[in-house]
Parts: structure tokens; C-alpha cells; sequence
């Protein structure tokens, strides 16, 4: 298994904290346990959706949490099932799925259809951060202007 190390960065990057983590998670996660399954697609350009293989588990035992740019999912059956099981090759056992959200991605729900959890994602930048068109001063032919400074 490959490392790298990051700390060279450190020296001449400022606020690129969130990013290293983000790299070193991905490089420790590779050997981890893949259930259930899940598919994430771009449902438009700043909407995505990701949909969890969750059959055998209801909506009341899936929660979904978001907070501060992780979506938590976590299923959990009770420990006591009363149906005795000649052959049981639909796994129903517990898990915890956690997914990294870019900044300004919002979780806008989630839905239950035919044995998949679907959660819906949308990127909404705001209006501060968005590219605006500035305008610009025509110079006059008369005596050069001095721009103000804001400080």
C-alpha cells in the first residue's frame, strides 16, 4: 500500500486543512467493508443523488444525519428477529455508510422506493460567492480620478 506525505504542503498552504484529511481518509478507507452497496450520480449540474442497496431494512431502521459536511447513513435491525431462517442471503445487518460533502452541498431529502434509500443532493453557492460583473468607470477627459481605497 502506498503513502504519501503531505507535509511539505503544510509549509506554503493556507486552508487547505479540510482537503489533506480528505486525502488521507480516502487512502486509509481502501480496505473497508462495502455494504451496502450504493450508486452516486450527477442528476444534473448541481444536483447529485446517491441510492443505498438496503433490502430487508424498513424507514424506521435507516437514519440519515447531516452535519458540517458529512452525510451520515445508518441502519440497524433489531437484535431479536422471530423468524427462524433455513437460508438467509439477504444481509440485514448493521452499518454505518458516511459520505464527505463539498462546501455548499445541502442534503434536500431522502425517499424509500423498492428496497432503495434515495438521498438528494444539491450544491447552492451563495449569492456573496457567486461571479458578479463589475462595472466599469468610463476615465474622463479632463483630470485623471483617483480611485478611493476601501481601507
Amino acid at each position: 500500500m502506498r503513502t504519501y506525505d503531505f507535509s511539505p504542503l503544510f509549509r506554503s498552504t493556507i486552508g487547505f486543512d479540510r482537503l489533506f484529511d480528505l486525502a488521507e481518509m480516502a487512502n486509509r478507507a481502501g480496505g473497508d467493508d462495502n455494504y451496502p452497496p450504493y450508486n452516486i450520480e450527477r442528476v444534473a449540474e448541481d444536483r447529485y443523488q446517491i441510492a443505498l442497496a438496503v433490502a430487508g431494512f424498513s424507514p424506521d431502521e435507516i437514519s440519515v444525519t447531516a452535519e458540517q459536511n458529512v452525510l451520515t447513513i445508518e441502519g440497524n435491525k433489531p437484535e431479536k428477529d422471530e423468524r427462524e431462517y433455513l437460508y438467509q442471503g439477504i444481509s440485514t445487518r448493521r452499518f454505518k455508510r458516511q459520505f464527505s460533502l463539498a462546501d455548499h452541498v445541502q442534503v434536500k431529502g431522502a425517499a424509500f422506493d423498492n428496497g432503495l434509500l434515495k438521498v438528494g443532493l444539491a450544491r447552492e453557492i451563495p449569492e456573496a460567492m457567486k461571479p458578479r460583473r463589475i462595472a466599469i468607470n468610463a476615465a474622463s477627459t479632463k483630470a485623471p480620478r483617483r480611485l478611493e481605497s476601501a481601507a
